[in-house]
This record gives structure tokens, C-alpha cells and sequence, in this order.
């Protein structure tokens, strides 16, 4: 077994770990859920243990979402790598992701129980624009 997790399987583990909580689902659910332990869940969602081919398709029908989806946002210094070079790249800190703090699930959480879509469409509108444009949006405001 390796020192050190693979940061592909870190990045899958993270992405199961998201989509979960983004669900409101625990551990001891999901695990139930795909025939684990909720410890064998906490060592996937770490890394420390990989995820093969057809326990990943099955938490993609579980956590409803395409298996594309572990691997969305794959750091470019992970995905542009070849396997033999994986053991030599820094595992890339997640700290400062929004994506996996509580703030963000407990926001993506209160707009989702909005039941009202034009009510829900005009708070998406609101935050938008006291956010100002995203990094790199060249688009005009039109305002």
C-alpha cells in the first residue's frame, strides 16, 4: 500500500464527500446504501482508499449524478499528468475552495427550498449582481 493517498482519489474522494452533503446524506446512509460501512465511506471520501470502477457508478446512481461529475474540477496539475508523475505532485489544498465550505452548502441548501421559481430566479439575480462580474467574465453587464 502507498504512503501517500493518490490526489486523483483525494479529488473523487472530496467530490463524493460534496455531493453527499450538498444531498444531506450521512455517511452511515450512503454506506447503507451502496452495502458499506460508514468507516469505509469516511476512508473513500479521504482518499485513503480507492474507489473502483463499479462502487463509483454505484454512488453515481445513489448520489444521482453522472460519474463525470468525480472527476469535474480535477486540478490541472493532477489531470495533466501522466501516472507515473502522480507520486511526485504536491496534493493540492482544498482549503480555500468555496465549494467545500459550510457557508456554501448551507446558501446552495436555503435557495434550493425556495419553492417559488420566479421568487428563486430573482434571489440567483440578486446575488449575481452584488457579486459583481466572476474572475475572467468579459462579458459587459449591459446595465
Amino acid at each position: 500500500m502507498a504512503l501517500h493517498p493518490n490526489p486523483i482519489d483525494i479529488h473523487v474522494g472530496k467530490r463524493v464527500r460534496l455531493r453527499r452533503t450538498l444531498l444531506g446524506m450521512s455517511q452511515e446512509k450512503l454506506g447503507k446504501a451502496i452495502n458499506l460501512t460508514f468507516q469505509q465511506v469516511q476512508k473513500y471520501e479521504r482518499g485513503t482508499n480507492r474507489i473502483g470502477s463499479s462502487r463509483l457508478y454505484q454512488l453515481s446512481q445513489v448520489l444521482d449524478i453522472p460519474v463525470s461529475y468525480f472527476f469535474d474540477d480535477l486540478p490541472e496539475e493532477i489531470s495533466g499528468q501522466k501516472t507515473p508523475g502522480l507520486a511526485d505532485i504536491k496534493i493540492a489544498s482544498f482549503e480555500g475552495d468555496p465549494l467545500v465550505k459550510r457557508e456554501t452548502l448551507e446558501l446552495v441548501r436555503a435557495y434550493y427550498r425556495i419553492t417559488e421559481p420566479s421568487v428563486r430566479k430573482r434571489v440567483f439575480e440578486l446575488v449575481k449582481a452584488v457579486a459583481g462580474p466572476a474572475a475572467g467574465d468579459k462579458r459587459s453587464s449591459g446595465s
